[in-house]
Parts: structure tokens; sequence; C-alpha cells
């Protein structure tokens, strides 16, 4: 059907050079950021001569806003999905944006095959979502997740109780952090965990080795060569599991996975809801097989498990793994860098 379409404007419109100077001397191209997007993004985007629209739209409602107003780019973030229904309602888009890495809530290869451009940002949140993961790290070794929850009830009257409770930490120093996925994102915490003196081991399906530089303040720098391994073996060696891997079909870290950790070790995910059986994980850490948990993405969002929500072993927080005022303002301008280099060579 949207090909029909194509076909039809084609045949109405004399060739892609007019509409380039219709857009551009008539009427403006239109950008609904339908989940927002930094004002660094929209200057950038403005100054090109595009207009920009940050009003959000509810899902059901969306079909209609991009038809009734013209919009040519749909920009999302992980609450706004552009299907296959979507795509073939609304024939003036020609972009969909995903300001971040995973794309999952896009069905990117129906609309390339309709003409689309699919555009994302997969390594302006590296960073962010790096820290987000030592975050967890720290939070968890130091019991600072379950510290916080009783501390504000209890910590004029159990002062000395809760300071036993919680004075049995570890340091993440010497410890093996093994990296599930190793792209932008793995290779960020990889760099954290060698600045921390961590021991550092990999898996990665298409990755077999990297190079893991280490700036410093003062211009120095120092390479690091790590070469991945299989997941079991990573799996079976390492203190504390990060994943950093994309949506998948089944669980990357199941029962079987979990019987295979070390007895004490960590599980951090910050990656994607569903790469974790949560239903196994919280049977671990309530059995004593895993100290701790750090969760940013979950099975069931916006609406995580109560089980998962209550469990005083797990630190959480609501997948905000790329929402930093520095990583917006990198997803920002770099959505709108792609925007405007696919105008100009329209």
């Amino acid at each position: 059907m949207r090909k029909l379409i194509q076909q039809i404007e084609e045949g109405l419109i004399l060739n892609k050079s007019l509409i380039k100077n219709t857009r551009l001397g008539g009427i403006p191209m239109k950008v609904l950021a339908n989940d927002g997007i930094s004002q660094t993004g929209v200057a950038a985007l403005e100054k090109a001569g595009i207009e920009v629209i940050t009003i959000k739209v509810a899902q059901e409602q969306l079909v209609n806003y991009i038809n009734e107003n013209k919009v040519d780019v749909l920009l999302v973030r992980s609450a706004t999905t552009a299907r296959k229904a979507l795509i073939d309602a609304c024939p003036s888009l020609k972009i969909i944006g995903r300001g971040g890495v995973g794309m999952d809530n896009i069905d990117v290869e129906y609309a390339r095959e309709n003409g689309l451009k699919v555009i994302n940002t997969p390594a302006a949140s590296s960073s962010s979502v790096a820290e987000l993961v030592f975050a967890h790290l720290f939070t968890g070794v130091r019991y600072l997740h379950d510290s916080n929850r009783n501390m504000p009830l209890d910590g004029d009257s159990r002062f000395k109780d809760l300071k036993k409770n919680y004075a049995a930490g570890s340091e993440l120093r010497a410890k093996t952090i093994g990296i599930i996925g190793f792209g932008r994102i793995g290779q960020e915490v990889a760099k954290i965990a060698i600045g921390c003196g961590m021991n550092v081991l990999a898996s990665d399906l298409f990755v077999s080795e990297a190079a893991i530089q280490l700036d410093f303040f003062d211009g120095q720098h120092a390479t690091f060569n790590i070469k991945t391994a299989p997941i079991s073996e990573v799996i079976k060696q390492s203190d504390f599991i990060t994943l950093h891997v994309p949506a998948q079909k089944k669980y990357v870290i199941g029962k079987a996975e979990i019987d295979q950790m070390k007895d004490g070790a960590a599980i951090i995910n910050a990656a994607r809801g569903g790469v974790i059986d949560e239903v196994a994980l919280v049977e671990a850490l309530d059995d004593g097989k895993l100290a701790f948990a750090g969760l940013d993405t979950f099975e069931n969002e916006p609406a995580p498990a109560l089980k998962v929500l209550m469990n005083g072993k797990i630190s959480l927080t609501p997948h905000i793994g790329a929402a930093t005022n520095e990583a917006q303002d990198r997803i920002g301008t770099e959505l709108a860098s792609q925007i405007v280099s696919i105008m100009e060579k329209a």
C-alpha cells in the first residue's frame, strides 16, 4: 500500500528537486518530536529552516495528528511506537528517528522497504548508560539502595543496628566484571571498570577484540586490548554481570545461567527488559545465590512486577540510562545533523 502511494505521489510531483525546493522555499519541513528533544536539537533544526513540534501526542491519536499536520519526520524515544499500521497510514512521513540506541519500538525493516529513512543515535548515550551501571554497582556493594529506604524510617531509633547491617560492604577493586554485549556501551563500561581497578571479561557475538582507550584529564591516555570470550566462561568467572544487548526473543540470563554464576555474584541490566528472567532472578536473590541486582529496564514496562519492585536486594531505576542532560544534548544535535543531511541529499 505504501509503495502504491509513493508511486502515485511520484506521478503527481515532477521530481525530487521540486519537493526539496517546495519544502525549503515554501512549506517548512515538519518534525514531530513526540517523546521530546533537547533545546540544542530544536535550535539546530530550526536553524536549518525546519519546523519542530514538541507537543506529546497520544499513541492512539498519532496517525491523525501526523496526517492533519503533514508531518515529515517522527522522532521517538521508548514511549512512542512506529509500527507497520502507522507507517502505512501516514504517507507524509519520510524519516523516523529514535533518540537512543535500541529501535525495537519501530518496524525498521518495513519502514525502509517502503522508502522511509530510519535513524538513531547509537553513540550519544553510551557514557550515561555506563555511569548508571556503576551507580547500581556502587549502590549494591555498599547496600545504599536498602540503606536509603531504612534510614529515613529508623535512622533516629536504630542507628547502631543499621550500621551493623550495612557494615559488611565490599570494594569493586580487584573484582571481575563480566560484560555481555561489547559494543559502544559495553566498551564504555569497560573504561570505568578499568579505572576502578577491576578485571574485565567480555562476551559478544560480533566483536572478537576491542582496544579500550582511557583518556585522562591532562591529555594522557592508555590503551587496553580486551579479547572477548564465550558467554558461559564470562558467566562462570565474573563477580558482577552487566548486560548490554538488544531486545531478545529469549532470555540471555535465565535460571540455567544464574546457576552457573558464582555464589554471591550480582547482575545489572541497563539494556532491555526481557533479557533477564525476572522470576529466576528474584528466586536467586531470595535464596542467597545472588547478592544483589540493579535494574533499569524491566520485562513489563511501564508496570514492573511487584515482586521485583519490592525486593530489598534490587537497586531500581525507571529506565533512565540515557536520561542525562549531556546525553540528551548529544542525542538532539545528532538527530538534527542526520535529518539536515538527509534533507540536503533529497
